[in-house]
């Protein structure tokens, strides 16, 4: 993680350095020119950041000739001779519920969790179906909607991790290697799909870039946003308030921290507002939840209870090989996530051990454990701790990209291909 001289409480390198906001916009046409809004946009990114979007840029070509290769080697079909739609490969799993949002709405004709058959939709917040249905209005293809969310969504998180790395490493590499490291993980194929990863990521680290700066209302805004797309965001909000509770305990800002101590509270608005949505139409304050528990089997289970079912899913021989493969993914992960939070806790990193540990608590409890290696793509600590490990042991990025490079082409064909990629 962050070494001992750049605390996460020190706010970035001036507004001119690889973390900063990048020159000023030049002269260029007016307020009102398309062109001239382009051109300031422009010339706020720093050669970091272009370096980044262009690392960002030839990863999306990677996967999309991924997709494209696999719609000809893997047919939905055995024997057939036409492969599927160009963009099939991405229209998997959750990518079905949010269309399905989108387009109909949460209880289309009256339907709901009384009838028989339900989807449990109500699971997924409104956030990324409501961007969807807006994109969708110019874009006529439900996903490439999905697709084009995710793009700019992913853009926009990448220059953002590579800030935040920057501001955390004095390394001018970081930036770039923390994204690397990112794009190249075994998960990153959900980055691209019509999933919501890309678009939280692209509300919660420009919140957390703006909570280091101290810019407390522009980060409960964003995280605000957050919220409306997965029940993450108040993780982040609260990891964001015990950074706010730290800061002004260190400065003693007085009424100044009073006063921005309200926009904390901000991001729980969202969800209260959703749930006071589904017990108007279901008469059940818990419905998202409920709809958890019905289809993804996340009801309340003991951490070993979980840890259990978990194991004997992955070994146990109960599960055909590829469930059993993604469940011992899934133990990998809060391994993983354990090991991240401790090495937090050891460095008193509290915010950032809060934000992962509530995560791995959310995902830890149910059942089984279900998402846990796609919800490592939201823990940015993981990110910028091994690409400062891969700064101090230059062999270490060596072998991460050689086992990353074959695990995530598989995972990201298995995706493609219709089958469960956690």
């Amino acid at each position: 993680m962050p070494p001992e001289g750049r605390g996460l409480l020190a706010p970035p390198e001036g507004r001119g350095g690889a973390a900063g906001g990048g020159p000023g916009p030049g002269p260029g046409p007016g307020p009102g020119s398309r062109v001239g809004w382009l051109r300031r946009a422009a010339a706020r990114l720093t050669p970091v950041d272009r370096t980044v979007l262009g690392l960002y840029l030839l990863t999306r070509i990677s996967l999309w000739l991924t997709a494209h290769l696999a719609r000809w080697l893997f047919p939905a079909q055995t024997g057939a001779r036409e492969a599927s739609p160009v963009l099939a490969p991405f229209q998997q799993w959750d990518a079905n519920h949010y269309l399905h949002i989108a387009r109909d709405g949460y209880f289309p004709a009256g339907a709901g969790p009384w009838t028989s058959g339900w989807d449990n939709r109500e699971a997924f917040f409104p956030g990324y179906p409501l961007v969807l249905r807006a994109v969708h209005t110019v874009v006529p293809d439900w996903t490439a909607a999905g697709l084009l969310i995710s793009f700019v969504a992913g853009a926009v998180a990448v220059v953002a991790l590579a800030r935040i790395a920057r501001a955390y490493l004095p390394e001018s590499a970081a930036g770039p290697r923390t994204v690397v490291l990112f794009l190249l993980s075994p998960c990153a194929v959900f980055l691209a799909a019509g999933y919501t990863e890309a678009l939280f990521l692209a509300c919660a680290l420009p919140a957390w870039l703006a909570a280091m700066r101290h810019r407390w209302a522009l980060a409960a805004v964003l995280t605000t946003l957050g919220t409306t797309v997965r029940i993450s965001g108040l993780f982040l909000a609260a990891a964001i308030g015990l950074l706010f509770l730290l800061t002004a305990a260190r400065e003693r800002e007085g009424r100044r921290s009073r006063r921005a101590a309200g926009w904390t509270l901000l991001p729980a608005l969202p969800p209260v507002a959703y749930s006071w949505y589904l017990h108007a139409h279901t008469g059940d304050w818990m419905a998202w939840k409920h709809a958890q528990e019905r289809g993804w089997y996340r009801t309340f289970h003991t951490p070993w209870e979980a840890w259990g079912n978990t194991w004997t899913g992955a070994f146990g021989q109960t599960q055909t090989t590829g469930y059993a493969l993604m469940f011992q993914a899934e133990l990998a992960a809060m391994v993983l996530g354990l090991a991240l939070v401790a090495v937090l806790l050891y460095r008193r990193r509290w915010p950032e051990a809060v934000y992962v540990a509530l995560s791995l608590w959310a995902l830890g409890t149910s059942y089984w454990y279900t998402s846990i290696p796609r919800a490592t793509l939201l823990w940015w600590p993981l990110w910028i701790g091994l690409a400062a490990l891969s700064l101090r042991r230059p062999w270490f990025r060596t072998v991460y990209l050689c086992v990353a490079a074959p695990v995530t082409t598989l995972v990201a064909l298995t995706f493609l291909t219709g089958r469960w990629a956690g």
